[in-house]
């Protein structure tokens, strides 16, 4: 599976791939589509993290491709969230503004990362820059 992948995409797989020809851990995980009657429609993602704590689940039917940008991108998401109290918005990147979480007050977020740094749209939506 993995040599397939490699030699098709041209990259190296860097990710753990499960093998499941019993259909043991496709039916555990109810990955398995309604009506698809084997696993060659499995094309599900988890996301777990270091304390092996499953934090994003995606799960594709069989005729769309997964999008390994949006796998990306939810990682730096979930990577840049465990480091403070922050949230992104929808779509968010690498080096876009982050949301400041609802619990730390305005007056608390600017203490902490700089008066000018924090933009109040209101006062339980307020932007700013991701740690590096």
């Amino acid at each position: 599976m993995e040599g397939d992948i490699e030699e098709v995409s041209g990259a190296t797989v860097g990710y753990p791939i499960i093998a499941d020809d019993s259909r043991e851990v496709s039916e555990l995980y109810d990955m398995i589509h309604p009506g698809e009657g084997d696993t060659s429609g499995v094309r599900s993602v988890f996301i777990i993290d270091p304390a092996h704590k499953v934090r994003l689940s995606l799960t594709y039917p069989k005729s769309v491709g997964r999008n390994f940008d949006e796998i990306l991108r939810a990682v730096d998401a979930l990577q840049l969230t465990d480091s403070g109290p922050f949230s992104t918005p929808a779509d968010w990147r690498e080096g876009q503004k982050v949301i400041v979480a609802p619990t730390v007050s305005t007056a608390d977020a600017r203490e902490r990362f700089g008066e000018d740094a924090v933009d109040e749209v209101k006062p339980y939506l307020r932007f700013t820059t991701a740690p590096a």
